[in-house]
């Protein structure tokens, strides 16, 4: 039997790691640490997070102290941050340490597996939480569903009923799919899709459930990562973008994207995790990427006005 799990770390302050931290926070304070250096610990020290109206306070950890080894490590930061965080966790890490990944993509959890060895990670994604972030102040609402496991869940492992456990008593909302792959390939299409045409087009969910032509435009970003899956063995439908439109029917209108956040705050994206994913693999598998080529190639012109 795996063992209980008491101490969550979580890297990542952002909008989406903010808003779980603050679930846990609000049931045991005591169980929640965050990993921050430099300026952001000085500003998380000072003023704190303030979610959905309260001010938080989680206890703060550098990465080079010692002695605090978690049961759980939440990683929740952006793609290009991920080598930084892989760094920044060395010292929490332990034998019976679980390290869950709620970024966006389909490869951080195989980057982390190469140092800290695959038998520590379980494979997360979530998908129906609008949370927005301006400075230290985030909304959110709804909380999402967040899936996670191991790579196949036909049986379902010690470790994944420990977070199973874990999720209940919080209230966390849940779902381990038999196959998770396919699920992270599902996120994948999802944010393809949404996020950078919601970027390009400065559009709120509101846009997306209401105009014909962003929906358009949304699912031929995705249709082309549904034709790149078949080539990989992973079976993603035409129903699967049904599925997603009962999520996004229940985002608040005024809702955005992490995208189209990024674009509003003059954020480097993480357009290459998206759309240069994408070509990159339509290439291999000689598939054409039409729409993902352009977007790409306005969201990077974009961001060089950015530095200018």
């Amino acid at each position: 039997m795996f063992p209980p799990i008491k101490k969550i770390l979580f890297i990542g302050a952002g909008a989406m790691g903010a808003s779980y931290m603050s679930l846990f926070y609000a049931k045991d304070k005591d169980c929640v640490s965050v990993v921050a250096k430099g300026d952001r610990y000085n500003r998380l020290s000072e003023h704190g997070l303030i979610i959905n109206g309260k001010q938080y306070f989680p206890k703060l950890l550098r990465p080079a102290e010692k002695d605090q080894l978690s049961d759980l490590i939440i990683i929740a930061v952006k793609h290009h941050d991920l080598p930084d965080a892989i760094r920044d966790i060395y010292n929490f890490v332990g034998e019976k340490t679980l390290i869950l990944s709620i970024m966006n993509g389909i490869e951080s959890e195989e980057q982390i597996a190469s140092v800290y060895g695959k038998e520590k990670i379980l494979y997360a994604i979530v998908v129906g939480i609008s949370a927005v972030k301006e400075k230290n102040c985030i909304n959110f609402s709804p909380t999402g569903k967040l899936f996670f496991g191991e790579k196949n869940n036909t049986h379902i492992s010690e470790k994944v009923k420990a977070v199973q456990s874990l999720f209940d008593t919080f209230g966390i909302i849940y779902e381990t799919p038999k196959d998770m792959i396919r699920t992270l390939w599902w996120k994948f299409m999802i944010n393809t899709g949404i996020n950078q045409v919601s970027a390009v087009l400065g559009a709120n969910y509101g846009i997306f459930q209401k105009s014909k032509e962003a929906k358009e435009l949304m699912e031929e970003a995705m249709q082309e990562v549904i034709s790149i899956a078949k080539f990989r063995g992973i079976h993603l439908y035409d129903k699967d973008i049904d599925e997603w439109y009962t999520f996004l029917s229940n985002q608040p209108p005024e809702g955005k994207t992490s995208m189209l956040q990024d674009f509003e705050a003059r954020r480097k994206t993480e357009v290459e995790m998206f759309a240069g994913k994408v070509i990159e693999l339509g290439k291999k598998y000689d598939i054409p990427t039409p729409l993902n080529d352009t977007l790409f190639r306005i969201i990077k012109a974009i961001e060089y006005q950015w530095e200018v």
